[in-house]
């Protein structure tokens, strides 16, 4: 049986080498590690809120939600920073040291170079926000601890049935550690991947590092409004049908961000549907695979 080409595009292995060559590449810069501190320190904060409940059944569950909303804030904030950042600064440091160079040269396929590079900033990403997601879920954990065992004692002190105390416990626990939010923290890190396969995008066909990183935070501020826009457009009487298509292209290249603002019902202690994650995960799906489709026709078409 003949062996395949060597050069023959989305080899896994190659793939994998290109992939951990970025993640060391980027961990070796130094400048994100201040990034991650502070998230993390953030994060690790909220560990040292120390307040005197006096309504614990009321003020505890608004600490555990607090606690919530602030360490996934960090960590959305942390990873559309660090993916747009992060990508946008690859390919130019690529041409500067003159890797892409050898790279191509050898020869490696343009589309497995770009999905190479883009899974080394997605693994660090996901190692980032694993990591801040253990903070997180230690720090509910004690604190959760710490709130019910008040909630108990003022309870029983008032003269609450048993039965009352289990309902405020189970409560409780709905804003503590649950495998919802490890859901919320799931569609923090689809979100980034989102991003950081759009700063792909930007960065193929622009030259300037700081122009990729503007424009990135630009499409993120069109994604979050495109929903109530598309519908004031939408619903304007006079709009004719190219209209309709030229918005639906912009639709279309521009991510609708709101789909993944699931995080704010999952922090009042709301449960994720499956089909909700299942639908969030196929619209980063798609992102993903578009962006690297347009990203690897303008890619393909450079000289370098």
């Amino acid at each position: 049986m003949p062996r395949p080409a060597p050069n023959r595009p989305l080899n896994p292995r190659r793939i994998g080498v290109i992939a951990m060559h970025t993640f060391t590449q980027l961990v070796r810069m130094k400048v994100f590690y201040f990034l991650g501190i502070f998230a993390l320190i953030l994060v690790a904060s909220n560990l040292l809120k120390i307040e005197t409940i006096t309504r614990p059944n009321l003020e505890g569950m608004e600490m555990l939600r607090s606690i919530r909303s602030s360490s996934l804030a960090v960590m959305t904030i942390f990873s559309i920073v660090f993916g747009v950042s992060a990508t946008a600064l690859l390919l130019p440091k690529d041409i500067e040291d003159r890797t892409l160079y050898t790279i191509l040269a050898k020869p490696v396929p343009r589309l497995d170079y770009l999905i190479g590079k883009l899974a080394g900033v997605l693994l660090l990403l996901f190692v980032s926000l694993l990591v801040m997601d253990l903070l997180m879920t230690g720090v509910l954990a004690v604190r959760s601890h710490f709130v019910i065992e008040a909630q108990t004692a003022s309870a029983l002190k008032a003269g609450w049935a048993a039965d009352q105390v289990d309902a405020m416990r189970r409560d409780t626990l709905l804003h503590g550690p649950t495998w919802h939010l490890q859901g919320a923290v799931l569609a923090v890190f689809l979100r980034s991947a989102v991003m950081a396969s759009a700063a792909l995008m930007l960065s193929v066909v622009s030259t300037s590092t700081l122009f990729t990183i503007i424009t990135g935070f630009v499409v993120y501020f069109i994604g979050n409004f495109q929903a109530e826009a598309r519908s004031v457009y939408f619903d304007s009487n006079g709009v004719n049908v190219m209209e309709r298509l030229a918005g639906l292209a912009v639709a279309t290249i521009f991510p609708d961000f709101q789909l993944f603002n699931v995080i704010d019902a999952i922090i009042e202690g709301k449960p994720m549907p499956p089909d909700i994650l299942a639908m969030i995960c196929g619209v980063t799906a798609f992102y993903v695979v578009l962006h690297v489709f347009v990203s690897w026709l303008l890619f393909s078409k450079k000289e370098f």
